[in-house]
């Protein structure tokens, strides 16, 4: 028997027998239409003379339908909610042209209806019903026989909308799946204990006892917009009983508005660190960039790329992207000439660093409004090269912000960092120095200067995360500098959203601190990875402490321990109270620091930044010598 399956499962019936099959359908469905109507009694001798007419009529009826259709092409065991509906509305049809039929019939040739109507009816009812259900029949014995139950891996369904139905349904649509759905998740006391498509509901409650009762592998998340703490809870009860968890993405990323399998991926950490989402004051934004001149500085990197998608959305007048990173900006400028054609941008390539070069851009484009986000940040690195920090950091800030005073632009964003706040490394000295001297030089000028300062972005190039993510692809090991070290994590969509925020409410001279929310521990971080791809710490991936780097710190601050913080409108974006300076002061420190940088002698260079920034205490760093001297 098993064999003859293989070969009826191998091989496809050709076409014409399936027509043959269909038309062996309706003979029977038309008898069946005879016996319903005279409720199984003796059907009436007039009747029955006409049965051969009668049978002639619809069964060529039917073939001729059938042929003008194409109903017999598909191959059963793939049939589709389409084939089924093709399949109805052509029975439905032939079924009405049958009745046009008997009621010409009646008035041309015989003076009586040859077929009741009644019969029509059923008949109609029960072809339809019979090709379908029979078609569906075949495609389920077909995948049962290609995914027998205990070949297939056991899985919950957290959802029981109709997102989490559309996933069962993929599921079991697809061949190369073997999945079997123990169970839908949801708190919904409308579904609790129903059986949809034959799974029960189980409240959340339910979750670990189903797990351990049905061996579940693999938990898929269908709900779209569910609130980031309940999805955190979800997944963390389902990473403590080592289940694999999946994410049905958003209806809108579907393909031709139906799901693949091959869509449902795994959740990404990035997920588990998001929150609830920003709401942002859409008119004042609007009011600000619309019809206007927006310049974005370090435009090609992961928040000046995506603060320009951001702006894009607000209509400016011309955006006008500018880095000096060649390649990634023109994957920018493709992605802009391709998803953005509607916002006027224009591409320039260069350095902040150089004036007669920006100068030419400020003359050319005359902005309205200049977000600064060009900027080195990695600690290690300008921990290594302190002269490189001021050439950018300091000088291409004030290059920049000197361009913005003299072309009269409204407003001028500074994006900034947490490491700003009671440095320890130079790239966070360097950073601190560009706030205090566009807040110094927002004093003497028209021109509103805005500083905003938040921490890590999710997924940025040279991150954390992308790091760790290679590294567990690779086998690993996860290098971690420190047990103890925490960060503050932001995603990079939510950070460029409050930069826009604070930009617009900024009156000038405002240093706005970002709510970061509780910063993370790298280790625990590295351990739900792990978890996430479905491994073992120190059994398939092993975790390895390096040291800290030179000038990196345990944590990381938002505000200084002398300064304090006021709200705003908006409960995430603080302005935070800072030592004020005077522009004659800081001018000439900044001067005397610059003109450092052809001395290339690092220890002077950072000598004088410390002399400018009294709390800049180097720590883990050759320059600590500095502190004790």
């Amino acid at each position: 028997m098993h064999k003859i399956l293989e070969f009826f499962w191998k091989y496809n019936l050709p076409r014409w027998s399936i027509l043959i099959i269909d038309l062996i359908i309706c003979a029977f469905s038309l008898t069946l239409a005879f016996f319903l109507r005279f409720n199984f009694k003796s059907i009436p001798a007039n009747e029955l003379e006409n049965f051969p007419i009668v049978y002639a009529l619809v069964l060529s009826v039917r073939l001729i339908a059938f042929i003008f259709s194409k109903t017999y092409k598909g191959v059963v065991r793939y049939t589709g909610a389409k084939d089924a509906s093709r399949i109805f509305v052509i029975v439905l049809l032939s079924s009405f042209f049958l009745f046009i039929v008997n009621l010409f019939t009646r008035q041309i040739f015989f003076g009586y209806y040859i077929i009741p109507h009644s019969v029509i009816v059923i008949d109609g009812l029960v072809t339809i019903f019979i090709m379908i259900s029979s078609r569906l029949a075949i495609k389920a014995i077909y995948f049962e026989n290609k995914n027998p139950e205990k070949q297939k891996t056991q899985v919950i369904i957290y959802g029981a909308g109709e997102s989490g139905i559309i996933t069962k349904r993929t599921l079991d649509r697809d061949a190369a799946v073997r999945y079997k759905v123990v169970g839908f998740i949801d708190d919904d006391e409308k579904k609790k204990g129903r059986s949809l498509e034959g799974v029960f509901v189980y409240p959340t409650s339910k979750l670990g006892e189903l797990i351990k009762d049905n061996a579940v592998e693999s938990v898929i998340i269908s709900i779209q917009n569910l609130p980031p703490h309940k999805k955190n809870d979800v997944i963390d009860e389902c990473l403590q009983h080592g289940v694999r968890v999946l994410n049905v993405p958003p209806v809108a990323k579907w393909i031709n508005g139906e799901l693949s399998f091959n869509q449902i991926k795994s959740i990404n950490i990035e997920e588990l660190l998001e929150r609830d989402p920003i709401k942002l004051d859409n008119a004042l934004i609007n009011q600000q960039i619309n019809n206007k001149i927006i310049l974005i500085t370090g435009a090609a990197g992961s928040i000046g790329s995506e603060l320009a998608r951001q702006c894009a959305k607000f209509n400016p007048s011309l955006l006008v992207l500018l880095d000096q990173a060649e390649s990634p900006l023109h994957e920018l400028e493709l992605e802009f000439n391709e998803k953005l054609s509607t916002c006027k941008h224009e591409v320039v390539i260069g350095d902040v660093r150089n004036q007669e070069r920006m100068r030419n851009v400020f003359n050319t484009f005359k902005p309205h409004i200049v977000f600064h986000v060009a900027a080195y940040k990695h600690v290690p690195m300008m921990e290594n090269n302190p002269s490189e920090s001021i050439l950018t950091n300091i000088l291409g800030t004030k290059t920049v912000a000197d361009l913005a005073v003299e072309f009269k632009v409204e407003k001028f964003v500074m994006v900034s960092t947490d490491k700003a706040v009671n440095p320890t490394n130079v790239m966070g000295a360097s950073k601190r120095i560009a706030e205090i001297y566009i807040q110094s030089l927002g004093k003497t000028t028209s021109t509103k200067f805005i500083t905003t300062r938040f921490g890590n972005v999710l997924g940025s190039n040279g991150s954390v995360i992308p790091r760790f993510k290679k590294q567990i692809e690779e086998g690993g090991p996860i290098t971690i500098t420190h047990p103890d070290i925490t960060r503050f994590f932001m995603t990079i969509p939510e950070s460029c959203q409050l930069v826009l925020e604070a930009g617009c409410m900024g009156k000038g001279g405002e240093i706005f601190v970002f709510d970061m929310g509780q910063s993370v521990k790298i280790i625990d971080l590295a351990r739900k990875m792990i978890k996430l791809s479905g491994l073992k710490e120190n059994v398939d991936i092993k975790i390895v402490y390096t040291g800290l780097r030179p000038g990196e710190k345990l944590f990381e601050e938002l505000l200084a321990s002398s300064e304090n913080t006021l709200p705003t409108h908006h409960q995430q974006i603080l302005v935070g109270k800072v030592r004020e300076y005077e522009f004659s002061e800081v001018i000439q420190f900044i001067n005397e620091l610059i003109l450092l940088f052809n001395t290339q002698d690092n220890v002077r260079i950072v000598s004088k930044m410390k002399d400018i920034v009294p709390e800049f205490v180097s720590n883990n760093s050759v320059f600590q010598t500095l502190d004790k001297s």
